[in-house]
């Protein structure tokens, strides 16, 4: 493993542990989507995954309980920075299911030592192909000017392709990313499009699209600022990631939604939180669990430059109790499945647009809008849902743990 460190570089025994990984680590940084990580080869890593959690702790600068900042490691002190993806070669098994490489997303916690390993990212699961063409993982399947990398998702067991353009001028075809083709809601210019299609997403945690039965629910909550208990309704839905959605026009009877939206009234979050919890225990998950499920507030489009610009719905989501930037891609992908079903949130906060986008979902978040869509088959099951990303190699290098 050490032949694999950069010029430069040797192995630096970590006094705090006997781990036989390298220190420093190779990696590369990367951003994917709205999301930048560090990306790890497996091969790299101790086989005894129960060695992996301290590494990834080491290399984000966690927990840092008291700053929130992350200052000793590779994290940037919010969710969407405290990323790493573990990469590698398919298993045979995979391999005959026509798999190129599989790789697991971990979820860094910031103030605490938490890992998650529950969910995916959408965000950097685009650039999962790049990334293992350019470690030389796999090869990807050419077709023209561009090729395709099918990866497994060890989080969530499910199958997740990549389309990127290649360049032709090679037998080892190279990610071409620089191409001026796109650019997505909270990045500057632009960039070469990344097709990112997620196969069959739903039940990625649950194993069901509706873990809770119906696609509507009601809850009962106590409002953590007091008064009496009310009725909350929510749609539990698994696709990509289980994400439970609540409606803003509900929320706004009884919480000051619109302070909290534009950065005040922080007491909000608990009752959010309270509300994702009670959802989760609907849903069979854990509710202590922060990463899973998600929980996102959509409204109908309301201004001018909704109906202008054509948006279906309007999201604001949360990612470890922090209301988010921008809308985390396996979000907006199982609210663009969630529209599409009859009775639920996603669905009744379309109704006043005009959805007949070829079944595409147009989402305003508050990093700008960006489009999803899914594929249903006749019998109404989800044959995939997908999205559009651009992605940056950052560094190639090495990482202290």
């Amino acid at each position: 493993m050490q032949n694999n460190l950069p010029l430069g570089y040797r192995h630096i025994s970590n006094s705090i542990s006997d781990s036989t990984a390298p220190n420093p680590l190779p990696a590369s940084f990367l951003r994917g989507g709205t999301s930048k990580g560090i990306f790890l080869n497996k091969s790299d890593l101790p086989a005894d995954n129960s060695q992996w959690d301290r590494i990834f702790l080491g290399i984000m600068g966690s927990p840092d309980p008291e700053y929130g900042r992350q200052l000793n490691g590779m994290g940037g002190g919010i969710s969407s920075l405290s990323k790493i993806c573990v990469v590698g070669a398919p298993t045979p098994s995979q391999k005959e299911r026509g798999i190129d490489v599989e790789y697991t997303f971990i979820q860094v916690g910031i103030r605490d030592s938490s890992i998650d390993y529950s969910g995916n990212c959408g965000n950097l699961s685009s650039m999962i192909g790049v990334f293992a063409v350019d470690q030389g993982i796999s090869t990807p399947r050419v077709s023209g000017t561009h090729a395709t990398v099918r990866s497994f998702n060890t989080n969530t067991l499910k199958v997740v392709d990549t389309t990127f353009p290649v360049s032709s001028s090679s037998d080892s075809p190279v990610p071409l990313l620089e191409n001026p083709e796109t650019s997505i809601a909270g990045v500057p210019g632009k960039a070469s499009t990344i097709l990112l299609e997620f196969i069959d997403p739903a039940g990625a945690r649950t194993g069901t699209l509706l873990p809770s039965g119906t696609p509507l629910n009601h809850l009962t909550i106590l409002p953590s600022h007091g008064g009496d208990k009310r009725i909350v309704r929510c749609s539990c839905v698994d696709a990509t990631n289980p994400t439970v959605f609540v409606s803003y026009s509900d929320l706004i009877e009884f919480l000051p939604i619109a302070e909290y939206i534009e950065g005040s009234a922080p007491i909000v979050g608990e009752t959010l939180e309270n509300i994702r919890s009670a959802a989760a225990v609907k849903m069979g998950l854990d509710p202590a669990a922060q990463a899973q499920p998600k929980i996102a507030i959509l409204r109908a489009p309301y201004t001018e430059e909704d109906r202008s610009q054509q948006v279906d719905i309007v999201i604001h989501a949360l990612s470890m109790g922090v209301l988010h930037k921008a809308v985390p891609m396996t979000v907006g992908l199982c609210a663009g499945v969630a529209a599409n079903i009859r009775d639920s949130i996603a669905w009744e906060s379309c109704q006043q647009s005009s959805k007949n986008k070829a079944g595409m979902v147009r989402l305003r978040h508050p990093g700008g809008i960006v489009d999803v869509g899914a594929a249903f088959a006749q019998d109404g099951e989800v044959k995939s849902a997908k999205v559009v990303r651009t992605g940056r190699r950052l560094m190639s290098g090495a990482v202290w743990w």
